[in-house]
C-alpha cells in the first residue's frame, strides 16, 4: 500500500529537500513500518524523529491523517492505503 509522508521545512534537508515522500509498505503495516521504510531511505531523518531505542522523540508530533499518533496507538497506530503521515517537530522560540 502507498502512504505519503509530509515533511515540514526543518526536516526537508534530511530528505534531500523533499516536501513529501511516498512510501510503499505491506497492507496492514502500522506507523512503525512506515517510519522503518522511511529510515531505510533517509537515515538522517530517522535520527531526528526517533531516539536510539526506536521510540518517537518527545518533541516530535506525528499525525496519521487527522489523528496524533500517540492518541491512537503510538508507533502501532494503524495506517491505511493512501494515508497522509505528517511529521511535525515542535518549534520553540523566544
Amino acid at each position: 500500500m502507498r502512504v505519503t509522508v509530509h515533511l515540514t521545512s526543518v526536516l526537508r534537508a534530511d530528505a534531500d529537500g523533499a516536501t513529501h515522500v511516498p512510501v510503499e509498505v505491506d497492507d496492514g503495516t502500522a506507523l512503525r513500518g512506515v517510519l522503518d521504510e522511511l529510515a531505510a531511505r533517509h537515515p538522517g531523518l530517522d535520527r531526528r524523529i526517533r531516539d536510539e531505542r526506536g521510540q518517537l522523540r518527545r518533541y516530535v508530533n506525528v499525525f496519521v491523517d487527522q489523528d496524533e499518533c500517540r492518541a491512537v496507538g503510538g508507533l502501532d497506530a494503524a495506517v491505511h492505503e493512501g494515508a497522509d503521515v505528517r511529521l511535525l517537530p515542535s518549534v520553540a522560540g523566544g
